[in-house]
């Protein structure tokens, strides 16, 4: 098992309702121009879920009653230092809040098929995306899925199982039902 021993500086959201998942293509970067999940910075005295739970809602205007951990995404680029972001996906029911693009101050906002975030040839969503959420959806079990990029391709991708010590050390325990199934 792996125990992260920082404190992760972001957070990210994934949004489901059926088969469709809630993207922000971002007006700025990190990722400007891209479809990715919805989240941000943490606050200092936050925990990592009510840090989502603001971000969803400053980004969507979506109140979200709970949002469950999936783990962790960390990367590096060209050797530099390693950074984070604590993951988390939620489902919501239909009818969804609106329908077709919406315009927000992050960016646009709006209901992709599953199908098309994780086709390989997309190129609309960052690279490292696709690996982490089609095993995040596939896989209850929570890892850290590392990621190593040269530049803004992706160099390379492996997961490791995420220690129970990391729960405790992250304020994660209230979340973590669904890790530690």
């Amino acid at each position: 098992m792996h125990r992260v021993g920082h404190l992760l500086r972001y957070t990210i959201c994934f949004i489901r309702c059926g088969d469709n998942v809630l993207m922000l293509n971002r007006n700025r970067a990190p990722n400007m121009g891209l479809w990715n999940g919805v989240g941000g910075k943490l606050e200092p005295t936050e925990t990592p879920l009510d840090g989502v739970l603001r971000e969803v809602y400053e980004e969507t205007g979506l109140h979200l009653e709970k949002a469950d951990f999936s783990g962790i995404v960390t990367w590096n680029n060209s050797g530099a230092e390693r950074a984070g972001m604590y993951a988390f996906m939620s489902e919501v029911e239909p009818p969804t809040p609106w329908l077709g693009v919406t315009q927000t101050r992050e960016g646009l906002l709006e209901w992709k098929p599953i199908d098309w975030v994780l086709h390989p040839d997309n190129h609309g969503v960052p690279a490292h995306v696709s690996r982490f959420l089609t095993q995040m959806l596939r896989d209850q079990s929570c890892y850290e899925h590392k990621c190593e990029f040269e530049g803004t391709r992706l160099a390379g991708y492996t997961i490791v199982p995420l220690a129970e010590e990391f729960y405790r050390e992250h304020q994660l325990l209230a979340v973590s039902a669904r890790a530690l199934r």
